[in-house]
């Protein structure tokens, strides 16, 4: 099953990030399904690298790097990246600058969407 996560929020303040990568790593336990990750809005800061958290709380890039890992797809909105100033050098390795007609690609693609 594919499904596509498409994130909103900014990695910290509000907790829907957190929880949208805690659903895709569950569902990343099995091995027949698919996760994309796209990230638009504030959210791309989310994969900005180099990121320090204080020690308890959660960090997103490194719940981003585990989506990689398990070979999940992370795009970034070009767009909202541009809007932000941030620079594919900034960004934390394997995920990739995307544009709106990849995320309409990857919904029509997807079993299940979810918008957080």
């Amino acid at each position: 099953m594919k499904t596509l996560f498409i994130f909103n929020d900014p990695p910290y303040g509000t907790e829907r990030c957190y929880n949208a990568l805690r659903l895709a790593h569950a569902l990343r336990k099995d091995s027949r399904a698919e996760v994309t990750v796209f990230l638009m809005a504030d959210s791309v800061i989310a994969a900005k690298s180099g990121q320090k958290t204080p020690d308890g709380y959660y960090n997103v890039e490194k719940m981003l790097k585990r989506v990689l890992a398990r070979r999940g797809v992370v795009l970034l909105c070009g767009a909202c990246m541009d809007a932000r100033g941030l620079d594919e050098a900034a960004v934390l390795e394997g995920a990739h600058r995307s544009t709106m007609d990849e995320l309409a690609a990857a919904t029509l693609e997807a079993d299940k969407v979810l918008v957080f």
